[in-house]
């Protein structure tokens, strides 16, 4: 010992990096029975010897550490904890840090090292601290090592590391294992507060039984997994400990996202949930629209010249920094008004004096820092006198007495924002300040409107004021807060503030339509787009004659096949006296003639790397729902041929149960068909597969060389998170057994270009580049969902093989639920720690008693807002 310390002394005195210190360290003792131990110097072990010491923390060696108390301790992973060649086990320990004292990157310079890229979590034993078993090469945690030292290391979830320990032997790691897998497993009992009792939903898990022919004998019973019918003995039968579990509904979550309080017209931009089904419209025109361009209001100005009404965005001198702000504004509007009721136009200073632009104007929008000119106020005032409606987003126009105050200390700063609305209620947002604030001028006495916002600040600064002017009618809202700025502007400088205005997006969206409503405009959402007819492509052009000799064998002599949901008509073109209905549907099968600006077919071929799944391909620019498209051929094209539904837009997507998804224009939406054998690991563990799916769309995109570091999770069930803040896609997984096949749609939408109101891949990718000075193209979503059915198919490949622990490695490392702490069925309720999947793929936690339960998805959803896990509201 003496002479190995007598070697580390001279490496550190001749300048030797610590990591090298470390891992050469490591490497060197890692066979003998010493331990070694980062800490708080405060927390060094007894008798231990220092080795490297920096800002208060230690690297030493101690004698070889034993596991407390056993029985305390929950296995991540259900397989046997043997360590790989050059592998070592330790243990993290950590402290919650909860609100204002989260942790945050580090100001050095040198990388973020996230612990979870370093090592796989074994067990863990829930308390304070949070202790942590896990495995990594000695490498890695050489390079979680130096962090910690540097202050570099990030966990999850409030966590803070205070002490990393190594190295446990096999023998400890096989006792672990020993009294985990003899513990008796516990029951997770439904209870009001927890989950609902009812019939299970038949819209998740569908059995084609006795009174199909397709299918002999009679019908099997749902089994535990989602498996159906009589499971093969040794591989279903868990044992005597088996935990009975809660009955869930397979539901994404969208709380955090607070979609349950917007409007549809708020989420067409996001994959939504709880939105009501859609009536079908066989006309899909917009005649009409303009005579009813909104709710009539008293003293509204009439439009007497039969146009569309015009809404002019003032943005000072033609400057290129004003042409940008006009491009800035006039998105966020276009994002709020239907462009088929109202025209936007760039009102020049010039045409301001000239032209008489008040009488075909429903809004005037002041959006410039710039003094107005005398004159040019006088015709803003003018405007206003006669009943004219006006809208300043961080101007210098004033009237009425009220003054604008500078204060250098908000200027574009993130501040908290009460807003009130018309009808008193109020809305609380992060918000990007201009610097200045509206106060009453002296001796004023203002009348002002309903529609204020004020700071959650000691002196209250009013931000936001509605101001009635003159007996016509006329009024304006006056604004400091930069509602016309996406997160992603410029301006905002820090991940922080993007962070923080990114989670009110939705609500800002919500405070401008509140704003240009109490104005007089319509915000109502835009007429749901007309269905467009399907185009049957492929993805290798070696499957043309196969695909079509088929096809000639299966359609009637009409050219259609049916199923109990939609017809599908193979025609050679398209005409528009051919009828599209959401349960009639053209399929163009001329590949040649096809093209779209949304879908690039060569792109998505150089993008598919797979041997079956989604080779052949039904496109359609806009559809109901992705998940019905391909009901009447699944079980009827051979598998081989591998399908796949796509679409740009659907106007009726499918959520759980009675929900509806809208998805716009940016989302990657698809449905994929994959067949399971009933007896085969994966076919016994049929929860896993939107495990899998979710971790296909994460690896798609972080799997693209540069793009690793983009921040894409996984949430349990079935979601798509950026970091642990907010969603940006989901699965839904509906299962029919066959025989002993499994027949599976996977519906899957994400965003991909579509920012507003909440969160796209390419945000993440312009945020990224920002902050790192980096170029990274942006995606686009024909080559992600290639990318994703590629993963998919490697992903199931490798479980079929290996089974849970071939891929929960890499689910743990991009999931966000690492040793959170939870309370289960309300605020009030038991408080646990998640430990991970079990063999099954259902959600383990740990009791603040010792237990462990089971949750699956099939009745709970997981509120990220409030770390809930909740009923779902049937």
């Amino acid at each position: 010992m003496l002479i190995t310390l007598c070697y580390l002394y001279l490496w550190a005195r001749w300048g030797r990096r610590p990591a090298a210190l470390v891992r050469t360290t490591v490497r060197r003792l890692r066979a003998s029975r010493c331990s070694f131990a980062f800490c708080g110097a405060a927390a060094q072990p007894r008798d231990s010897r220092v080795c490297l010491s920096s800002g208060g923390r230690v690297f030493c060696v101690c004698e070889s550490q034993s596991i407390d108390d056993l029985n305390k301790w929950a296995l991540v992973l259900v397989s046997p904890l043997i360590l790989e060649a050059e592998h070592i086990a330790f243990v993290t320990e950590s402290i919650w840090v909860q609100g204002e004292n989260l942790q945050r990157p580090s100001s050095s310079s040198e990388t973020i090292v996230k612990w979870s890229d370093c090592c796989l979590p074994l067990a863990c034993r829930p308390g304070n601290p949070y202790q942590l078993i896990a495995r990594a090469s000695v490498d890695d945690f050489s390079e979680l090592g130096v962090a910690f030292m540097e202050d570099r290391l990030q966990m999850a979830n409030g966590l803070i590391p205070q002490k990393i320990v190594l190295h446990l032997q096999d023998s400890a790691l096989k006792e672990l294992k020993d009294q985990a897998t003899n513990k008796p497993a516990h029951i997770l009992q439904p209870s009001p507060k927890s989950a609902f009792e009812g019939e299970p939903d038949t819209g998740i898990m569908e059995h084609v039984g006795r009174d199909d022919p397709k299918v002999p004998g009679s019908e099997p019973t749902q089994g535990q997994g989602g498996a159906s019918g009589s499971e093969p003995a040794g591989e279903s039968d868990r044992g005597e400990g088996s935990a009975d579990l809660c009955h869930l509904h397979l539901s994404s979550c969208h709380e955090c996202l607070e979609l349950e309080n917007s409007t549809i017209e708020s989420i067409r931009f996001a994959s939504a949930e709880d939105i009501p089904d859609l009536p079908y419209d066989p006309s899909g025109t917009v005649e009409g629209v303009a005579d009813a361009v909104g709710p009539e209001r008293e003293g509204r100005r009439t439009n007497i010249t039969g146009k569309a009404p015009n809404i002019l965005l003032y943005v000072g001198s033609d400057s290129q920094e004003a042409l940008d702000r006009f491009q800035q504004v006039r998105s966020a509007l276009a994002d709020c008004v239907d462009p088929d009721s109202y025209i936007l136009y760039h009102l020049s200073g010039q045409s301001a004096l000239r032209d008489p632009w008040s009488d075909n104007c429903v809004l005037l929008v002041i959006a410039t820092r710039e003094s107005v000119s005398k004159d040019l106020y006088q015709k803003f005032m003018a405007y206003l006198s006669q009943g004219g409606k006006v809208l300043g987003l961080s101007s210098s126009f004033t009237f009425a007495g009220l003054q604008l105050t500078s204060k250098g200390a908000l200027q574009e700063t993130v501040q908290n924002l009460v807003f009130s609305k018309a009808d008193q209620s109020q809305v609380k947002l992060s918000v990007l300040s201009s610097g200045c604030t509206y106060e009453e001028g002296p001796g004023e006495q203002l009348s002002l409107g309903k529609l204020q916002g004020h700071l959650e600040n000691e002196d209250k600064d009013r931000l936001i004021v509605q101001v009635p002017f003159g007996t016509r009618g006329g009024e304006a809202v006056l604004c400091q807060v930069h509602l016309e700025l996406p997160p992603s502007s410029s301006t905002v400088q820090t991940e922080e503030d993007f962070n923080l205005l990114k989670c009110s997006n939705i609500r800002r969206y919500e405070v401008l339509k509140e704003i240009l409503t109490t104005l007089g405009l319509s915000c109502d959402m835009k007429q749901v787009p007309a269905l467009t007819p399907l185009h049957l492509l492929l993805a290798a052009e070696e499957m043309r004659d196969p695909l079509m000799q088929w096809l000639e064998k299966c359609v009637d002599a009409g050219g259609v096949i049916k199923s109990s949901k939609l017809s599908l008509k193979f025609v050679p073109s398209y005409t528009s006296e051919i009828e599209v209905t959401p349960t009639s549907l053209p399929v163009v099968t001329d590949m040649m003639a096809f093209s779209s600006e949304n879908f690039n077919l060569e792109i998505y071929r150089q993008n598919l790397q797979t041997k079956q799944l989604g080779k052949v391909i039904l496109f359609a620019e806009v559809t109901s729902t992705t998940m019905n498209l391909l009901d009447g051929l699944m079980f009827e094209m051979p598998q081989e041929m591998g399908l796949i539904a796509i679409a740009v837009r659907q106007t009726q997507g499918k959520g759980r149960g009675r929900n509806a998804w809208l998805s716009p224009e940016g989302c990657a939406i698809s449905t994929l068909l994959v067949s399971i054998p009933l007896r085969s690991p994966l076919g016994q563990r049929i929860p896993f597969v939107q495990h899998l799916m979710s971790l296909a769309v994460v690896e798609a995109v972080k799997s693209i060389p540069g793009y690793q570091d983009i921040n894409l999770r996984v949430k349990w069930p079935n979601d798509i998170y950026y970091s642990n803040l907010m969603k940006l896609g989901g699965v839904l997984v509906n299962s029919t057994l066959m025989g002993e096949t499994f027949y599976i749609l996977i519906g899957c939408g994400f965003n991909v270009t579509n920012s507003n109101p909440t969160i796209c891949i390419n945000d993440l990718i312009t945020e990224y580049n920002k902050e790192h000075g980096a170029q990274l193209e942006p995606l686009r979503a024909d080559c992600l969902i290639a990318r994703t059915v590629t993963v998919m198919e490697n992903l199931i490949s490798t479980f079929q093989d290996e089974g849970p622990n071939g891929v929960l490695p890499l689910y743990y490392k991009h999931w966000v639920h690492s040793a959170q702490q939870v309370r289960l069925g309300s605020a009030e309720g038991p408080k646990v720690w998640i430990v991970g999947l079990d063999d099954s793929g259902f959600l383990q936690v740990h009791q603040e008693d010792g237990q462990v339960v089971t949750v699956h998805p099939d009745g709970n959803s997981f509120d990220m807002l409030r770390n809930l896990i909740i009923p779902k509201q049937q």
